[in-house]
């Protein structure tokens, strides 16, 4: 076999490519432009990767700057953009600006800053860490808000420790078990001989009973608490993002946008030039405007709420759905034939032989990673949910399905973990909401956006999201394990009940729903990862 290349390119390709003489090699030329334009450029000449950059990259510097100039900007091939990936940490900012960044679904990846792990309590030169919107801050209400945001993080920081002890009380290491290293099975904590056995036990239940704690408290916690964010999204993704900030109402939405952009133009400059457009403004002012087109609707407000409420809104009949996965499921085999074909021979097949198709692909999946084929995706669920702000965040990170959401307003009503109540921190944690409320209604009118800053975790809120059965089910087994936040397992638990109302013979594929409940959610995930971090040593 000749080769291509001499052993002087083989010595510069080194340099820029994983290998000089594989098939398969990783592209690892340092400037992001060069990566992205050697894939595109790939795509249109018969010449192998290596070749082209020998040949087109090397000799031009700019060459792959050049390249996205004129197949980006001017021919607008929008697929090309996709090709250039970019890493962001966005620090310090507000609940409200990090939800309408993780807004964005596709070609993005997130990592947020925990609200189970970390605990708010910090300050830095002498102020806790909330945003302080600069319209709020200029305006008559800037005292209140202050005021408010102040207490609530006095009433959650002063109660951290104290929720601790409640929840290690409540459930005292000694009637937990955990693993002997020298048995291999589990035996009580007395039990344990081993001192690193008794200080990775010791280690699991700090971590665990203290998420625990910050679980309950964390609906204290008003939207404007300051988090951070790391953002992993290709060039496309981040035009779109970019182009919803700049349109944004709000300052620090807009701000963020420029920063960004500014970071961008760094490293994949290329990739987001037309991200500036005067899309996102035109966009939002129409949205707003749609608002006031004369669709008049009764305001529910909720002044006390118990657990989230999950409707089942829109779904089809069963048969119908049944007929349509079957049908999908058969396409790949049935050469020839189209899936009208398909469809029609299946709706003539008795209940009974669909049903056992069915049946059959819930009895292949072992567990819940083992995902349902993709003809599941042929049947779809709408669900109207109110559950805290709190809760949503966490629901809120699924990106398979359509999610829309309203301002985050104080007229739900808001949620009191029962271990408030048994703390007796009730009354304080009473006033929090209702100054927060009234501060919120009091800023509404003038800051319809800027007012959802003051708003509270706790406090619940309205969306809805609509989902294929095989997203239904990635999202219900995930979110209903044992480690999962109450909050989100409840919502989760509606989710599938209702599906199993509606859909009884379909719902038996989400095998892996978890409906039970439990006191100290993290414990046996904490003793899975310290196991892992043990073996790795």
């Amino acid at each position: 076999m000749t080769k291509e290349f001499d052993a002087s390119e083989e010595k510069i390709l080194l340099e820029h490519f994983s290998n000089s003489d594989d098939s398969v090699f990783a592209i690892i030329t340092p400037q992001q432009v060069d990566r992205g334009a050697l894939m595109s450029r790939y795509s249109r000449t018969d010449k192998s990767m290596r070749r082209i950059f020998l040949d087109e990259f090397l000799i031009n510097k700019n060459r792959g700057e050049e390249f996205y100039n004129k197949v980006l900007v001017e021919y607008g091939d929008d697929s090309v953009a996709e090709l250039g990936i970019a890493q962001i940490a966005i620090e310090g900012i507000s609940n409200i600006a990090v939800k309408k960044i993780e807004d964005r679904r596709i070609g993005m990846s997130y990592l947020e800053k925990s609200s189970r792990y970390v605990a708010w309590d910090k300050k830095t030169n002498g102020e806790y860490k909330f945003y302080r919107d600069p319209t709020i801050m200029s305006s008559k209400f800037a005292d209140r808000y202050a005021e408010s945001c102040n207490l609530d993080f006095d009433v959650y920081s002063k109660n951290i420790q104290p929720m601790i002890n409640y929840v290690r009380e409540k459930e005292p290491i000694a009637n937990l078990k955990f693993k002997d290293s020298a048995s291999g099975k589990e035996v009580s904590f007395a039990n344990l001989k081993n001192e690193s056995d008794i200080k990775s036990a010791t280690f699991i239940y700090n971590a665990s009973t203290k998420a625990k704690a910050l679980d309950i408290l964390r609906g204290l916690l008003p939207a404007s608490t300051l988090t951070n964010v790391g953002v992993t999204g290709n060039g496309r993704a981040f035009e779109y993002l970019l182009t919803i900030l700049f349109g944004s109402s709000l300052e620090e939405e807009q701000m963020l946008a420029k920063k960004i952009k500014h970071e961008l133009d760094t490293t994949i400059k290329s990739f987001v030039r037309r991200s500036d457009d005067k899309y996102g403004i035109i966009m939002q002012e129409y949205l707003k405007k749609l608002q006031k087109t004369g669709l008049v609707l009764a305001k529910k407000v909720h002044a006390k709420a118990v657990g989230p409420r999950v409707h089942l809104a829109e779904s089809e009949s069963e048969s119908g759905a049944i007929n349509k996965i079957v049908s999908a499921a058969m396409y790949e085999q049935s050469r020839g034939s189209s899936y009208q074909d398909i469809l029609s021979a299946v709706k003539k097949m008795s209940s009974l032989e669909k049903i056992k198709i069915i049946n059959t692909f819930a009895k292949l999946r072992q567990n819940r990673r083992q995902r349902l084929p993709r003809a599941f995706e042929m049947t779809q669920y709408t669900f109207d949910i109110i559950g805290n702000f709190g809760m949503f965040r966490d629901l809120h990170r699924h990106r398979v399905l359509t999610l829309e959401r309203q301002l985050l307003t104080a007229d739900h009503g808001y949620v009191i973990p029962k271990e408030i109540a048994e703390t007796g921190m009730e009354k304080e944690y009473k006033e929090c909401m209702s100054f927060s409320k009234q501060v919120f209604d009091s800023m509404r009118a003038k800051h319809p956006e800027q007012s959802q800053y003051v708003v509270n975790f706790a406090y619940n809120y309205p969306f809805f999201m609509r989902l294929n059965l095989r997203e239904a089910a990635h999202l219900i087994e995930l979110r209903t394990i044992p480690q999962g936040h109450i909050d989100y397992r409840q919502v989760a638990q509606k989710m599938f009940l209702a599906i199993k109302k509606t859909h009884p013979n379909l719902s038996k594929t989400i095998k892996f729903a978890d409906l039970n409940t439990y006191d100290l959610e993290r414990f046996e995930s904490e003793k899975r990862i310290e196991e892992k971090r043990k073996n790795q040593k």
